[in-house]
């Protein structure tokens, strides 16, 4: 942003010391309270510092003088003011609309089953060509937002989706709404860049927090979903449904020009000055200080090259991310596709359980009643529990054992629907499994941009993305086809998924909690070896600390 699209407030400055010394605010004079900051880190008289593998660590990261902060440091110093609540809303918008596309799929399926008299295999490819679109697009968004900027690659995705999702409602034929969903679902690939863009401008302290907060948008999403379908499918249909459910988009389209890029990109690129009128420009609406001295700016590195994901340093952790990423998309989609298809089964649960025979499921053309749009609202109101469960837990206990928690519990509400129980208590296990499973899902989306550097972020996190939508690819088959042929082997099926995915969440070498992010390969080694510390300062301003992988 140009500093002329904004009046900037003469600001008080305040100096980061690295030699343990504090130092005042330059405005003191005036009479208001005294700011002390204070950085501690270590000095060293090294050039550079060479690891195991050969790799420099630059001399700025290594040697730090009296008069440089990073990216980091500021956003610390920044802290979370209006700024942020302006982003956690424009955001949430892109995270709300997801949602609604991909609840949307519940609802238009058996609606078109009947009107368009589709076999199951067709009202399943309805669903699934949306996860292809997502899977094929999710690394190239975030390859596209690794080289070209976050703020671009999360404005190109929700437009495209925004003209695509309208396109649809027009759709004459199976094979046209076939092929533009598919092309939806290529666009929504890109919203979880939206959580790379929010988390790259939040400090340390407040990050989990307010990544799970944002999710916030995703519960309303679904639950607007399902009252706005209440609404519109007894009269107008399912074509004013798709249209409606753009609205998110349209309002975000409207409001993007006020999104500002990533600092930490800007610095990775070589971009100072674009950086530091981003950092200026968020001090001013939060009316906190800026640091003084010069923004160092991170050794150019190549972005958005996969194999970085598989460098020695978090090659284990992608491939155990990407079976987490699978087993939540997997499984949270399966329950959101079964939740009806379960309530016409246990109807039938009383003749099953007398003659001893596996209980059955009848998929034949059924429209959605009001009782089953209750049902389905009770189940997606769960998302809400299932944020605060994750919310107290991901400080606490730390994203590894979060994420585990929750798998392991989805698993157990699992197991009580091998038998045949009454539709209140089917609704009880479906609402705290889908409340877990969803948590599980929140707690992936706060660890994953937290563990990858900047260069690798928004890649590390598309591509898991990706690999999420392979697994909601498949659950459709799962949950509307084998279904039909034996309820008790699906069921195990979705159980020993989410099994195994808690135990690769204890596996993850690196736990995130309490760890700044990372602006670059180099930065990460260099405090390594450096043995920054991760201590506070008097002022209140965390300083990030590395981990590094077993």
């Amino acid at each position: 942003m140009d500093d002329d699209l904004f009046q900037l407030r003469q600001l008080p400055v305040v100096k980061f010391r690295r030699t343990g010394e504090s130092t005042r605010s330059e405005d003191e004079c005036g009479g208001g309270r005294e700011e002390v900051l204070q950085v501690e880190g270590g000095r060293t008289d090294m050039e550079s510092v060479s690891l195991a593998d050969g790799a420099p660590v630059p001399r700025e990261f290594a040697n730090p003088t009296d008069d440089t902060f990073m990216v980091e440091d500021a956003v610390e110093a920044i802290g979370f003011g209006t700024f942020q609540w302006k982003l956690s809303i424009l955001t949430g918008l892109s995270w709300m609309a997801d949602a609604m596309e991909m609840m949307i799929l519940s609802i238009l399926a058996p609606q078109l089953h009947c009107e368009w008299a589709l076999p199951s295999w067709e009202v399943a490819l309805l669903t699934s060509v949306v996860f292809i679109g997502m899977m094929i697009s999710s690394s190239l968004w975030g390859n596209i937002s690794d080289k070209y900027g976050r703020k671009t690659g999360l404005k190109m995705s929700v437009l495209w989706t925004l003209f695509y999702g309208l396109l649809s409602a027009f759709a004459p034929i199976y094979g046209w709404i076939l092929f533009l969903r598919a092309l939806v679902g290529f666009g929504i690939g890109g919203a979880p860049q939206s959580v790379t863009l929010y988390a790259e401008f939040l400090p340390m302290r407040s990050r989990a927090t307010c990544i799970l907060l944002i999710e916030i948008f995703w519960a309303l999403g679904t639950v607007f979903e399902v009252l706005l379908a209440i609404l519109v499918m007894p009269t107008l249909g399912w074509r004013w449904l798709l249209a409606l459910s753009t609205i998110p988009l349209f309002i975000f389209a409207f409001l993007c020009f006020w999104l500002p890029e990533s600092a930490r990109y800007d610095v990775l690129t070589g971009n100072q000055e674009k950086a530091l009128n981003t950092l200026k420009r968020i001090a001013a609406e939060n009316n906190v200080p800026m640091p003084l001295g010069k923004l160092i700016v991170a050794r150019q590195e190549d972005r958005g090259k996969i194999q970085d994901l598989f460098s020695p340093h978090f090659r284990w952790t992608t491939v155990l991310l990407w079976f987490i990423w699978f087993s939540n998309a997997f499984s949270y989609y399966g329950v959101v596709l079964l939740t009806t298809e379960l309530f016409q089964e246990g109807g039938a649960c009383g003749e099953a359980k007398g003659s001893k025979m596996e209980p059955g499921c009848s998929l034949e053309c059924k429209y959605l009643n009001s009782d089953d749009y209750k049902d389905l609202l009770w189940t997606t109101l769960s998302e809400f529990p299932g944020l605060l469960v994750t919310l107290w837990a991901i400080d606490r206990l730390g994203r590894r054992k979060t994420m585990a928690l929750c798998f392991f519990v989805f698993s157990l509400c699992i197991v009580p629907l091998y038998a045949c129980v009454g539709r209140t208590s089917l609704t009880v296990f479906i609402f705290i499994a889908r409340a877990f499973i969803a948590g599980g899902f929140q707690a992936a989306y706060v660890y994953t941009p937290e563990v990858y550097p900047t260069a690798t972020r928004a890649l590390g996190l598309g591509t898991s993305s990706g690999m999420a939508r392979v697994g909601a690819l498949i659950t459709p088959f799962v949950a509307q086809v084998m279904l039909e042929s034996s309820v008790y082997l699906t069921l195990s099926v979705y159980c020993c998924c989410c099994l195994l995915a808690a135990i690769a969440s204890c596996a993850l070498p690196i736990e995130t909690t309490g760890r700044g992010l990372q602006e670059s390969s180099h930065r990460e080694w260099g405090q390594e070896m450096m043995g920054r510390a991760s201590d506070h300062s008097p002022g209140g301003i965390p300083h990030s600390s590395s981990e590094s992988q077993d």
